[in-house]
This record gives structure tokens, C-alpha cells and sequence, in this order.
């Protein structure tokens, strides 16, 4: 078995290539052609401080028919962990032959849930905000993910300019590390200042309430929420929601059942996957459109195998007989 640490994920990991992987993995799913049972969730840690859990263990596995290899991704969800010093999220992926069914690799998972994740702001942007340049965008949120929102929109689009906000003072150092990296980013004091007049508005929240004023949007506007993952989160208010033009959700009747879509079924999502097809998509300048994320496993499986592959191509990480 190949196992990868998060360094050797680090050194084979890069956007652009990324992109175009995660968008393949859309339309195998849009056309059926994956397999992705049912991924389940259960509470961890109940009893080690208190009678409270202490977060959410997921099993999530997939496979894209006609890969050489299936993975299965074991995560994490630990919202203690920001007092720790530690990642929310964490995560471990197994890859296996699917010819055989042999073990093949287990490749530290975080740095590839954020960047597969990452990938689908990037692509909506690509696809969906208007325009063919580069776009301002509107972050909220100042953690990881709202960091790989803005890499991967900038890898896919280009970013003219970002605007952080968060109500802490991580705003300040989310827009310090998108700067290093070559980015003209800033932090601004509220939510308004940062999606008003943003080409692409990007929520990266764990949020139980609306993260900005829907009334800030301006016309064509593409908004990207990838926080909110079950009935009890919310990133968006109603004014946003009833704002777009068209919902568009990486899994609708997934998407249906988070905080943000209340008084939505999976009939009002428009698959992502429509979106790359060029079967649906924007209508006109003035617009705006919401894409809602809850992630698939099957986004964590091309892009685990496609680094797992060239992992072995390049001869990385290291071999470890069970």
C-alpha cells in the first residue's frame, strides 16, 4: 500500500489540473455513471467531556465506473477544533484496486476535501459568473475553506480583487495569506462591504443564520454557499434565495434538506452537472444565481485516485506492506 502524507498530497496537488478533473467527476455523476451509496453520519465523543458529542464522524465512498480505482473517504467534523488549533474538518481516504479490490494507497484527506471543494466555486465561476475575465469576489467566512474558495476561483477565472469578512479578527489574516499567495485581497468591517458590487460571493461558514444581507447583492450576481450542510445550518437569508434567478446544487435533494432551502424541494435545484453539460447555465448579464454545495464523495474519489495515480507515476510517498 501507498500511503501519502499531507506534505506528499502537497507536493502532487495543483489547482489547474485539479479543475478540470473535478468537472469530469460532475458529469459522471450527472449521467449515472458512479456509484455512491448513501454516506453515513454519526455523532463522536459523546461521553469524553461531557454528555454533549464532541463532533460527526462520515464514511463517504464512491466510485467513477471506468476508473481504475474506488476510494472511500473517512471525515470529520469537529467545530471545537478552532479553540484546539486544529482543522474542523479532517480527513483519511483509502483508495482500492477495482480490479482486484487489493488495498492500494491511504493518502491524508484534508488537504484534498478543501481543494476538491474548493474546485466547485472555482467552476461555478467559470461556468456561471458573468463575464470572461477576472471577478471580484465576496468571501464570508475566513477559514480554510474560504481561503481554497478564492485559490480555486482565481485558478479557474482570475480574481480581480477579494473581500474577507468574518465577524473575528481571522478576516485580517485570511486576507494576509490570499495576499502572499499573489491575490489582492483585503478585510473589510462587515458583511455588506463584502459582497456588495462582488462579481462572485463565496459563504464559507458553520453558520446557523443568514451570513449577509440578501439586499446587497448587485444584479448578476453568482453566489457560491458551501457551508451549510444539514437542517440546522444556514448561510443564506430568504431575500437571497428569492432574489436568483435559478438554484443550482452539486446534489439537489441533498441541498434541499440544509437550512438554506426551507421551502424548497429537489425539483427547484438545477444539477451542477446540468451546468457543465451546457444544458443550463446563465440567461442573461443581469442574473443572479445561488449554487449550493454539500460535497460528494464522488468529487473525493476522482480527485484521490487522480493524485493516488500520480502519486505512483512519480514514485511519492511511501510503500507500506499490511
Amino acid at each position: 500500500m501507498r500511503v501519502l502524507s499531507d506534505d506528499d498530497v502537497a507536493s502532487l496537488l495543483d489547482l489547474p489540473d485539479l479543475l478540470p478533473e473535478i468537472e469530469r467527476a460532475f458529469l459522471k455523476q450527472g449521467r449515472g455513471e458512479v456509484e455512491r451509496p448513501e454516506r453515513p453520519h454519526f455523532p463522536v465523543g459523546t461521553g469524553l467531556e461531557g454528555d454533549e458529542p464532541l463532533g460527526t464522524g462520515l464514511t463517504m465512498p464512491a466510485y467513477v465506473h471506468g476508473d481504475e480505482h474506488y476510494a472511500t473517504k473517512l471525515a470529520s467534523v469537529h467545530e471545537g477544533n478552532a479553540d484546539r488549533g486544529r482543522p474542523t474538518v479532517q480527513a483519511q481516504i483509502a483508495v482500492t484496486d477495482a480490479r482486484t479490490g487489493v488495498p492500494a494507497g491511504l493518502l491524508a484527506g484534508t488537504r484534498i476535501t478543501n481543494a476538491r471543494t474548493g474546485c466547485i466555486g472555482g467552476l461555478a465561476a467559470k461556468h456561471l459568473a458573468v463575464g470572461d475575465g477576472p471577478v471580484r469576489v465576496g468571501v464570508v467566512g475566513a477559514g480554510t475553506q474560504a481561503r481554497w474558495q478564492t485559490r480555486a476561483i482565481a485558478a479557474a477565472r482570475g480574481v480581480e480583487s477579494a473581500r474577507v469578512y468574518s465577524p473575528s479578527d481571522s478576516r485580517e489574516a485570511c486576507a494576509a495569506d490570499l495576499r502572499a499567495e499573489g491575490i489582492d485581497a483585503e478585510a473589510v468591517d462587515s458583511a455588506r462591504a463584502a459582497v456588495s458590487d462582488a462579481d462572485v460571493v463565496v459563504t464559507a461558514t458553520t453558520a446557523t443564520e443568514p451570513v449577509f444581507p440578501g439586499d446587497a447583492l448587485a444584479p448578476g450576481t453568482l453566489v457560491v454557499a458551501v457551508g451549510a450542510y444539514t437542517a440546522e445550518m444556514r448561510e443564506l437569508d430568504a431575500a437571497t434565495v428569492s432574489r436568483a434567478a435559478r438554484l443550482v446544487a452539486d446534489v439537489p435533494a441533498e441541498v434541499a434538506e440544509t437550512g438554506d432551502f426551507p421551502d424548497h424541494g429537489a425539483s427547484a435545484f438545477t444539477p451542477l452537472s446540468a451546468v457543465f453539460e451546457g444544458t443550463a447555465g446563465r440567461e442573461s448579464d443581469a442574473e443572479i444565481l445561488v449554487v449550493a454545495s454539500v460535497g460528494s464523495a464522488v468529487l473525493d474519489a476522482t480527485a484521490a485516485t487522480a493524485l493516488f495515480e500520480r502519486a505512483i507515476a512519480e514514485n511519492v510517498g511511501t510503500d507500506v506492506a499490511l
